[in-house]
């Protein structure tokens, strides 16, 4: 049984419709969270030699994490469903990776910057 749910083609399935769902969460807990800092009058400009680097840093690495989570999502084969698969699985794994480093490494600049 669990054989066949780790075929190719049952893997791309799934990573082109989960990958829709994480891509839909991720775009809207980015939304969500920088909408909130950003209205309460934080901005990246008061963030300082390090600080700033890490922010930036790390909003780079989310946003590319939004990319590879959409494009795993995105229902295009490619070549085949082998190489579809094995791309996005990467994608996917890699899209997660840097949205978590990303996510925390962005919060945590915000917190060791200054108060307001």
């Amino acid at each position: 049984m669990t054989e066949q749910l780790m075929t190719p083609e049952a893997n791309v399935q799934r990573i082109m419709w989960t990958g829709t769902v994480w891509f839909a969460a991720a775009v809207g807990s980015v939304g969500v969270a920088l909408g909130l800092l950003l209205s309460s009058g934080w901005r990246p400009s008061i963030l300082s030699g390090g600080d700033a680097v890490l922010w930036w840093i790390a909003f780079g690495l989310v946003v590319l994490s939004l990319g590879l989570i959409g494009w795993s999502g995105c229902p295009i084969l490619e070549v085949s469903v082998k190489t579809a698969d094995r791309n996005k699985t990467r994608t996917m794994q890699l899209g997660t990776l840097f949205f978590i480093v990303g996510s925390a490494a962005a919060v945590f600049s915000v917190l060791i910057g200054p108060a307001q």
